[in-house]
């Protein structure tokens, strides 16, 4: 593969990505297919929350190869289903060689759904009201990407407000970006043209 000018990789398939997205299988299948793509649902974003929880202090490959043992051990990160989740569960969980066995996170995501079923409007409402600018320029190179914005600042402050665990203003903004709240596929990556607009709601 090679560097094209713009800081996009082009790839043994002829499509230029952003650079991580061309460094491993499971890495191009994300990138092409959910990366940077709007999600929305309130169970949807709950597991976005969860896994960029158990991501920090880790790469996010970690998490990602091991994310169907993280649907099957949290019940397909179903929020009524989580908030149920006791004692015997945690203790299930950290028995579970298929997910990231960290009793802190495993213990957030468990208050984090019951904090989620009871919210008022809903898991989806509080966080697409801090989408990012549509307009904002695209990135050229990974270096103009950013690790926090006022936006991702003012969600981990929302999430934290209304009782969530693991939601520093870092992983808000990975959140973003996963999610699609913003679009940080750099400008001559192939899947820029094919992101869905995003939703308004820019502070």
């Amino acid at each position: 593969m090679s560097t094209e000018p713009g800081g996009a990789v082009l790839g043994a398939d002829g499509l230029r990505r952003c650079g991580w997205g061309d460094s491993t299988d499971d890495y191009r299948v994300y990138h092409d297919t959910e990366w940077g793509r709007p999600v929305h649902g309130d169970d949807a974003l709950f597991e976005r929350v969860c896994l960029e929880a158990f991501q920090s202090g880790l790469s996010w490959i970690t998490i990602l190869r091991r994310r169907e043992g993280f649907r099957a051990a949290f019940a397909g990160f179903g929020i009524a289903e989580v908030a149920e989740f006791g004692e015997a569960d945690v203790e299930r969980l950290l028995a579970d060689t298929g997910i990231i066995r960290n009793r802190a996170k495993i213990e957030a995501a468990i208050a984090n759904a019951r904090v989620a079923r009871d919210l008022d409007g809903g898991l989806d409402a509080l966080i697409w009201q801090f989408a990012g600018n549509p307009d904002r320029p695209a990135p050229l190179t990974l270096g103009e990407v950013p690790a926090v914005t006022p936006e991702s600042t003012a969600l981990a402050k929302a999430l934290k407000k209304a009782g969530f665990r693991f939601v520093g203003p870092t992983t808000a903004y990975a959140l973003m970006q996963a999610c699609g709240l913003v679009d940080d596929h750099l400008a001559d990556c192939h899947v820029r043209a094919a992101t869905r607009p995003l939703a308004s709601g820019a502070l």
